[in-house]
């Protein structure tokens, strides 16, 4: 395979910065998954994600926080549509997921990060990222009132609970299901988010770059205590790099495998052998481990950009040492 293009999905294949591209290799995935089955709905839901983030939307600011983009959506959302095919692809019929929840499963991805954005009242606020500890409580909220819009009513109350499964507001373990294949959705979106942000190619760069200032704005960084005190999670940009494999080994890999069903065994069931996600994200987690034994974070030199912002140099306060 070629040197994979930034622009591009872990095959190298498929613009995750392109709605259209991202909505055509999904709807290729369920047509043939699911002949015959209507997806009219799906391809509207796109239409108005895209509207949505890029404040073409009703009610809505275009999307700007920088790591949590459009692209990383799009990015997860196609994940999300390849472990719904690994899945339905090799369970036994009873267990299918099939087209009707398939497509639930698509429009949680697709509006797993609404509540980053700002209503248009919100106008003030300085930045999406000040949501970040509850931001999916608000994305729950926009997916109760959407998916009735193109004809999910049904289901809405149950995706506005699955979409718990992308954030820590809720433990997975509280979020209460009818259907096994109803929790295995949630299962595979909260994974999907996870294997799609961390095989990114410049997820190192957008982590150190975007993410330690979004952290900040969100007071997740750092957090004022109602006594006064100060909790430091994250001195610095280089700090939240240099602590970002113990994330990676002790916080996603453990929530997968026991929060989520090892969902991400699905990729393998739908590329028939081993997962480009996982080994893009073992040469991501490799490379930053060999980069701080060296103790030189220059190394990360890749330039990242971000579809909420026109790209620009790299923020020099986002790089100090720590």
């Amino acid at each position: 395979m070629q040197d994979r293009l930034n622009q591009n999905d872990v095959t190298n294949r498929v613009n995750v910065e392109n709605p259209a591209s991202v909505r055509a290799a999904v709807l290729s995935l369920f047509t043939a998954r699911y002949p015959g089955a209507d997806f009219g709905a799906l391809e509207r839901a796109f239409d108005d994600f895209h509207a949505l983030f890029s404040g073409r939307y009703p009610g809505y600011l275009g999307c700007d926080t920088l790591y949590h983009d459009m692209r990383h959506t799009l990015d997860m959302t196609l994940a999300m549509a390849r472990l719904i095919d690994g899945h339905d692809r090799n369970c036994a019929p009873n267990q299918r997921l099939g087209p009707r929840r398939a497509v639930m499963g698509i429009l949680i991805a697709l509006l797993h990060d609404s509540g980053y954005l700002k209503r248009s009242s919100e106008a003030q606020v300085e930045n999406g990222a000040v949501f970040t500890k509850v931001h999916v409580s608000r994305s729950a909220d926009f997916i109760a009132a959407y998916l009735p819009k193109i004809g999910f009513t049904a289901e809405a109350p149950l995706a506005a609970r699955l979409v718990h499964f992308t954030g820590y507001e809720i433990d997975p373990a509280d979020i209460r299901v009818a259907d096994p294949r109803e929790r295995m959705i949630g299962c595979m979106v909260g994974t999907a988010d996870l294997i799609g942000q961390m095989s990114d190619r410049m997820y190192l760069e957008k982590v150190r770059d975007f993410l330690y200032q979004e952290f900040l704005w969100g007071r997740v960084a750092r957090e004022q205590l109602p006594d006064g005190r100060e909790i430091v999670r994250y001195s610095s940009a280089n700090d939240l790099i240099i602590k970002t494999p113990g994330f990676y080994e002790y916080v996603a890999r453990t929530r997968i495998a026991r929060k989520l069903d090892r969902a991400d065994r699905y990729a393998e069931s739908h590329f028939d052998g081993p997962s480009p996600y996982q080994a893009e994200i073992e040469r991501n987690m490799q490379f930053l481990r060999e980069t701080i034994e060296t103790a030189d974070l220059t190394r990360l030199r890749r330039f990242c950009y971000s579809l909420s912002a026109v790209p620009r140099e790299r923020p020099v306060a986002n790089v100090a040492a720590g």
